[in-house]
């Protein structure tokens, strides 16, 4: 159990839009920006917000003692893996083959240290996102280790825009020639690129204070860098392919107990998208209405809006 975790359950609304971009590109589709085949609404994965909250974290904290992160570009899970069993005693876990880790892990067991709490104590006391989002890792499941699989308080649904989304296909041209053959066998190459004009998405996300103060421990300090993060993790993202993203709105509700004093699907239920009255086709932000009926919200739950 950990004593310094977070107390109140929390459930958020995050508001965000795209200009000009493809927030998400589907590599099984030509890289098309995903979208709902049967509404056309346009979809974001998880996993993409969860990188650029990583990414943001990464760059603000700079690996600073509790803040690194545990997947990141170009670096093996296995080598902070080997970190874990390091603290707990043994060396070099990842090369060993599972039998002979069983035995390095019964051995420190016979010693008297319980491998399974130090090694994921280390782990979620050293990177942010384990501590936020849970990790599988892989090194600990081969040694048939609980702590391998650690479930994070923080969950994010899919985004989908509030309203259908059409996807443009713009011809660019590439001048700059590769090798000396392409030279001469041709100039100017031409290209394609996916964009979305306009999009307002919608992504909804959980935050346990159960599984806080039993698995992970993030903390009130770890939430508001998490709000931090998600209201900028745009902000250094940037790259022509995205054209201008920007989080325009956080709904945050507060519980006021742990296990929560009213059902998710009713807060969010309460948070209504409306393109304005008299508008035809949204192409910015301040073509949609957003409010919050605070009427409907229960009693017990307290909300705050950021952005």
């Amino acid at each position: 159990m950990f004593t310094n975790a977070i107390k109140n359950r929390y459930e958020f609304v995050i508001l965000f839009d795209v200009v000009n971009g493809n927030p998400n590109g589907d590599p099984d589709a030509g890289n098309m920006p995903r979208i709902d085949p049967e509404t056309n609404l346009g979809i974001i994965t998880d996993v993409c917000l969860k990188r650029k909250i990583r990414n943001y974290v990464e760059t603000v904290k700079e690996d600073s003692t509790g803040y690194r992160i545990y997947i990141k570009d170009n670096v093996p899970l296995n080598r902070s893996d080997n970190e874990g069993y390091s603290y707990a005693g043994i060396e070099n876990a990842a090369a060993l083959k599972p039998d002979d880790l069983k035995k390095a892990i019964k051995k420190q067991l016979d010693s008297g240290i319980d491998v399974d709490e130090t090694i994921r104590n280390f782990m979620v006391s050293n990177f942010f996102d384990i501590r936020t989002f849970g990790a599988v890792m892989t090194t600990m499941v081969k040694g048939n280790l609980n702590c391998g699989q650690v479930r994070g308080p923080v969950q994010l649904g899919f985004s989908r825009s509030v309203e259908p989304v059409i996807p443009q296909e713009i011809t660019i041209t590439r001048i700059a020639i590769t090798t000396e053959a392409d030279a001469e066998k041709k100039g100017t190459e031409m290209g394609r690129k996916y964009i979305i004009p306009y999009g307002l998405y919608r992504c909804e996300g959980y935050i346990s204070a159960n599984l806080a103060r039993k698995t992970t421990g993030f903390s009130e300090e770890d939430l508001e860098l998490l709000w931090e993060a998600i209201l900028n993790m745009f902000e250094m993202d940037r790259s022509a392919a995205r054209g201008n993203m920007a989080v325009r709105k956080l709904i945050i509700f507060k519980h006021e107990s742990e296990t929560g004093n009213a059902p998710a699907w009713k807060l969010f239920d309460a948070v209504k998208v409306n393109r304005a009255y008299g508008v035809e086709v949204a192409r910015k932000y301040s073509d949609y209405e957003v409010t919050v009926d605070e009427a409907a919200v229960p009693e017990g739950v307290n909300i705050e809006c950021r952005g």
